[in-house]
C-alpha cells in the first residue's frame, strides 16, 4: 500500500527552501520526519518509553550521526563501519539537547531518545543547522508532553548582510557564525563565533534568526495538524504536598537567607546549607520521611533557591559576598612548566585552569573526517575536566560530551586571534584543576597567556567571562551577575559565556531559562559582560603583556620554504633516503606538502637547533640551485681529470660542473695541474648550456685578462673549411693525370 505522505515547505527567502515530510519512513517510531534542503536529507525519529524511571531527571538521549554513504564515501580506518561519534557530531547533539530538555515537564522521567541521521549530503547545505528543526518536528507528531515547537537556525553576515543557514563557502567570508535556538515566543539558546563584533550587532543577528525560526515553528504546527496531532500521553505525576512545602519553606528560608547574606566559600556554605536540611529532616519521624519519599529534600532545595534569589534582587549581594558586577580575585602565572613550549595558570576565585601549548608541523594538524566536511585544523584546543576539580570521585569513561563542548567554545574564542601566517600547528590543552563557575572561560584566559608564553604572535589577547541573570517577572526587577559561581549557574534564569578582545566579541554560548527575555536586558547583560572581560584582560596582560618575540630555546623553531615541484623528488630521494638521512643528521623534522594552487612544494623544517635548520636550508639550496647565465660563482676543485677539473659551487655544495681544460687559461694548457690543484678556490663565469656538448659550461679564463700579443686560435669551422679546400685541389690534380 502506498503510504500517505504529509509535507510542509518553508521558504528561506532567497530561492532556497526547507521541506518537512512524514508518513513514508520509520512509522513505528513515536514520531518521524525527513527534513530536506537541496540534496541534504535528515531523518529524525523520536521514541519515549511509557514507563517512568525512578530518577530525579529526564533520561533524554539526543543522538546525531552522519552516514558516510550520504556523501558517497567509506568510513576511514580498518573497520569500514561508522564507530563512535566525531566531535562535530557531539557538538550538534549538544546544540539540540540544550533546547529540547527544558521543554519537557520536570516530573517526566521516561527514557526518551531523539535520533537524527544525515542520509543524503549536499555540499551547499550544512546539516547541523536543520537538526533542531527535525527533532522538534518529530516530537510535534508524537504524544510526548512537550511544551511548544522550537527550531534552530544558523546566521552569518557577509558584506553587512545577514544570511540564514549560510553555505560553508559563505561562512568563509562571514564575520558571524551563530546558531540560535528558539520557540516562536522566546530565544532559548545562542552559540557561535564572531570576528570582534559589538554587543548590538550580536543582538541584531539573534533577532534576524528568530524571525526565521518563527516561520519554522509555524510549519511544524501545520504539519502536525494535517497529520493528526495525537493526544498528549498521561503519565504519573510526581506527588505534591502544599502543606509540607509551606512547612519546609518556613523552616528553611530565613536560615538560608542569613547564611547567604553572610557570604562564604563554597565548602563553608555547602556545609551550612546541608546542616539546615538535616535539621529540618530531623523534625520528621522516619515513617514520615519514608512517606514523603524525597519531598522534604525537594522542597528544601526550592526554599534555598528562593532565598538566594531574593537576597540578590533585594540587596544586590551574592552567595560569596560580592556585588553583582564584581569579579572574583584573580592571580596568573606564565611559564609555570619548565619543559613545555608554553604554559600558564589562571585562577579566579575557586576556579583554576592550567593550559599548555605544543608547537608542531602540518603533520600534527587535527584531521576532520566527516561526511559533511573534510579538512584539518592547524589550531585546536582540548579541555579536560577530571573529577577531583570539584572534590568528587567518579568513574572516568573517556572524553565526555561536556568536555567536547566546553573545549570547542574556548577554541572558537581564541582561534580568530591566531595569525594566518603562523607557521606552526598549535595545540592547546586545558587541565581544569579547580571548578566553581565557568572553567571554560578560565580555559580561554589560561590559553591566551600560554599562547603568548609560547611565542605565538597572537593578534590580540582574549579573555572570557561567565554571566548570570536573576529576574522577577512579577515586579520586573532583574540582576545581571558577573563571573557566576556554580550555584548561581543552577539557580539563575540565564547563563551565558562571552569571550572577546578589547575591541569585540569572538565567541559566545548562552542558555536562556526564562520566557520572553527582552532584548533590552540581553544588551545590558552583554555590556556588563564587556566590563568584566576588560577587567580580566587587564589581569592577563599584567602577567604577560605581549607574545614573546621568539619561541623558547628548547621549543622547536619552524622555517618554511617553497620549492618548485620538480625538486621534491630530489629532496625526498629514492625510497625517502635523502630526507630521512637529512633529518637524522640535522636532528630536525622535515614535512613536504604540495600547493595545488601555485604548484609548488611547501617544505616545513622544525628543529630546536638553528645549526640543524641551517644545514637543511643549505641542502635545499644545493638541490634547487640553478646558476644564471653571465653570473660569476666561487667554486672549489674537488676532482682532477686529464681533460679538466670538476668544481663544486661554494654556495651550493653538491652541485658540480666540469671546468674544461680549454677554459682554464688563455695559454695552451698541457696538464690541468699546471694551472689548478685539488682544493683550489677561485671564480668562474657561467655561460649556460653548451650547444655542442649539451652540458653546462663554465670558464675560469673568461675572468682573466688576455696575455699581451695573444692571438685567437682559428675556429673549428675555419679549420674544417681549409681541409675541404685541400681535398678539392687534390681531386683536381688526379683528374689532370688521367
Amino acid at each position: 500500500m502506498i503510504p500517505k505522505v504529509f509535507k510542509e515547505v518553508i521558504d528561506l527567502g532567497d530561492g532556497r527552501e526547507i521541506s518537512i515530510e512524514t508518513g513514508k519512513l520509520a512509522k513505528q517510531a513515536h514520531g518521524s520526519v525527513v527534513v530536506q534542503s537541496g540534496k541534504c536529507m535528515l531523518l529524525c525519529t523520536v521514541v519515549s518509553n511509557y514507563e517512568q524511571k525512578d530518577l530525579d531527571f529526564l533520561p533524554l538521549t539526543v543522538d546525531y550521526r552522519e552516514k558516510f554513504a550520504a556523501a558517497g564515501r567509506y568510513p576511514g580506518g580498518f573497520f569500514k563501519r561508522e564507530a563512535r561519534p566525531s566531535d562535530g557530531e557531539v557538538l550538534t547533539m549538544r546544540l539540540v539537547d540544550r533546547v529540547l530538555r527544558p521543554l519537557f515537564p520536570k516530573d517526566y522521567h521516561a527514557e526518551t531518545q531523539v535520533m537524527i541521521q544525515l542520509m543524503s549530503h549536499d555540499d551547499d547545505v550544512m546539516p547541523d543547522a536543520m537538526a533542531g528543526l527535525a527533532a522538534s518536528a518529530a516530537i510535534q507528531l508524537s504524544d510526548f508532553p512537550f511544551e511548544c515547537a522550537i527550531s534552530e537556525a544558523r546566521v552569518g553576515r557577509v558584506n553587512g548582510e545577514f544570511i540564514i543557514n549560510p553555505t560553508r563557502a559563505q561562512l568563509e567570508e562571514s564575520d558571524i557564525d551563530m546558531m540560535i535556538g528558539a520557540s516562536a515566543d522566546s530565544v532559548m539558546m545562542v552559540e557561535g563565533e564572531m570576528k570582534e563584533i559589538s554587543e548590538e550587532e550580536m543582538t541584531e543577528a539573534i533577532k534576524f534568526a528568530h524571525e526565521h525560526i518563527k516561520k519554522q515553528c509555524e510549519a511544524q504546527l501545520r504539519l502536525a495538524e494535517a497529520f493528526g496531532k495525537k493526544e498528549v500521553r498521561e503519565y504519573p505525576n510526581e506527588r505534591e504536598d502544599a502543606d509540607l512545602e509551606k512547612k519546609v519553606y518556613d523552616m528553611a528560608y530565613d536560615k538560608v537567607y542569613a547564611i547567604a547574606e553572610a557570604g562564604s566559600s563554597k565548602h563553608e556554605r555547602s556545609t551550612a546549607f546541608n546542616e539546615i536540611k538535616e535539621e529540618i529532616k530531623a523534625t520528621f519521624s522516619e515513617e514520615e520521611l519514608e512517606e514523603y519519599d524525597g519531598l522534604v529534600s525537594k522542597y528544601y532545595r526550592k526554599a534555598e533557591k528562593s532565598a538566594i534569589r531574593d537576597l540578590t534582587l533585594k540587596t544586590g549581594l551574592r552567595l560569596d559576598g560580592r556585588k553583582t558586577t564584581e569579579v572574583r580575585d584573580i592571580w596568573c602565572e606564565v611559564d609555570y612548566l619548565p619543559s613545555v613550549h608554553g604554559s600558564a595558570v589562571f585562577t579566579r576565585g575557586e576556579t583554576q585552569a592550567l593550559a599548555t601549548v605544543t608547537l608542531g608541523t602540518s603533520r600534527d594538524s587535527n584531521q576532520i573526517d566527516m561526511p559533511s566536511y573534510e579538512g584539518e585544523e592547524n589550531f585546536y584546543l582540548h579541555y579536560n575536566f577530571p573529577p577531583f576539580c570539584t572534590g568528587e570521585a567518579r568513574p572516568i569513561r573517556g572524553t565526555s560530551r561536556r568536555e567536547v563542548g566546553h573545549g570547542n567554545l574556548a577554541q572558537r574564542g581564541l582561534k580568530g586571534m591566531i595569525p594566518a601566517d603562523c607557521p606552526y600547528t598549535v595545540r592547546v590543552v586545558s587541565e581544569v584543576l579547580e571548578s566553581n563557575g565557568s572553567s571554560s572561560m578560565a580555559t580561554v584566559c589560561a590559553g591566551t597567556m600560554a599562547l603568548m608564553d609560547a611565542g605565538v604572535q597572537m593578534k590580540k589577547p582574549v579573555s572570557g567571562i561567565a554571566m548570570g541573570l536573576i529576574s522577577d517577572g512579577a515586579t520586573g526587577k532583574y540582576a545581571v551577575l558577573s563571573d557566576i559561581l556554580g550555584d548561581e549557574d543552577h539557580l539563575g534564569d540565564m547563563d551565558f559565556k562571552v569571550t572577546g578582545t578589547a575591541d569585540g566579541i569572538t565567541a559566545c554560548q548562552m542558555d536562556i531559562k526564562v520566557k520572553g527575555l527582552s532584548y533590552e536586558i540581553l544588551v545590558n547583560a552583554l555590556k556588563q559582560a564587556r566590563e568584566g572581560r576588560l577587567h580580566i584582560l587587564d589581569k592577563l596582560t599584567e602577567a604577560i603583556a605581549a607574545p614573546r618575540e621568539d619561541v623558547k630555546d628548547y621549543a622547536p623553531k619552524m622555517v618554511t620554504v617553497r620549492i618548485a615541484n620538480d625538486y621534491i623528488g630530489a629532496l625526498i630521494g629514492p625510497g625517502g633516503k635523502v630526507i630521512q638521512e637529512l633529518q637524522k643528521e640535522t636532528g630536525t623534522t622535515i614535512v613536504i606538502n604540495e600547493d595545488p594552487v601555485t604548484e609548488e612544494g611547501i617544505v616545513e623544517i622544525l628543529g630546536t637547533g638553528q645549526e640543524g635548520i641551517d644545514a637543511v636550508l643549505a641542502k635545499i639550496d644545493s638541490i634547487t640551485f640553478k646558476p644564471e647565465v653571465g653570473s660569476v660563482y666561487e667554486v672549489k676543485v674537488i676532482k682532477m681529470l686529464d681533460f679538466g677539473a670538476v668544481v663544486e659551487y661554494m654556495d651550493a655544495p653538491g652541485n658540480e660542473v666540469l671546468l674544461h681544460v680549454s677554459e682554464l687559461a688563455w695559454e695552451r694548457t698541457e696538464n690541468v695541474s699546471d694551472v689548478v690543484n685539488m682544493g683550489d678556490v677561485f671564480d668562474v663565469k657561467y655561460f649556460g648550456l653548451d650547444k655542442r656538448t649539451r652540458k653546462d659550461k663554465v670558464s675560469r679564463k673568461a675572468l682573466l685578462p688576455k696575455p699581451e700579443g695573444y692571438q685567437e686560435r682559428p675556429k673549428r669551422d675555419d679549420r674544417g673549411g681549409n681541409r675541404d679546400n685541400r681535398g678539392r685541389d687534390n681531386r683536381n690534380r688526379d683528374r689532370k693525370r688521367d
